[in-house]
């Protein structure tokens, strides 16, 4: 049997392509990842971003993830993911959001003992800037902090100087402003 090269390469694609797709890791072939729905295209998720924790802090880990383009108006999911709940009464969170940014849901949440809990948060930008998610954690008397960045838009507006510059003889320029 005479076989081109090329002709073996496509009928060995062919045959893996028949293959049934391998089963998740947990067995269950619903668990599969859905295929994108145009060729080509696929949704790509952002790494988590891991807070830094504080020696006498909470002890529990907060990883995040902004999982959309912050726009004015426009609802941002934001995926909180907690470990590390080592007290048997588990541990709460609260949520605040700063000026210009709108939690929208519950405020507070509360994380069992020695599990890994996800929740996703939505906020909206109410203007163009930085603001901040703020997360505040108690864990068994323990508190931590974490203030999860949302930056809409380009960057925040100019602000305009209330002072007046003055060119000064050695060529430096000072500003001076009112004391209100």
């Amino acid at each position: 049997m005479n076989i081109r090269p090329n002709a073996m390469m496509v009928i060995a694609c062919l045959a893996l392509v028949a293959l049934p797709g391998p089963a998740a890791a947990d067995g269950d072939p619903a668990a599969r990842s859905p295929k994108p729905r145009h060729p080509g295209t696929q949704h790509r998720t952002a790494p988590m971003t891991t807070a830094p924790q504080k020696p006498g802090s909470s002890g529990v880990k907060l990883q995040y993830r902004v999982d959309a383009v912050p726009r004015v108006g426009q609802a941002t999911p934001i995926v909180l993911q907690f470990d590390d709940v080592t007290d048997a009464e588990g541990a709460t969170v609260r949520l605040s959001a700063d000026r210009g940014l709108a939690l929208q849901g519950d405020s507070t949440l509360t994380l069992p003992a020695g599990k890994r809990t996800t929740a996703t948060v939505t906020v909206v930008s109410e203007s163009e800037g930085l603001a901040y998610l703020n997360v505040f954690i108690t864990q068994g008397g323990a508190s931590s902090a974490v203030s999860v960045p949302v930056q809409t838009g380009t960057g925040a507006p100019a602000l305009k100087s209330s002072g007046e510059r003055k060119p000064q003889a050695d060529g430096d320029s000072i500003i001076t402003m009112p004391v209100k």
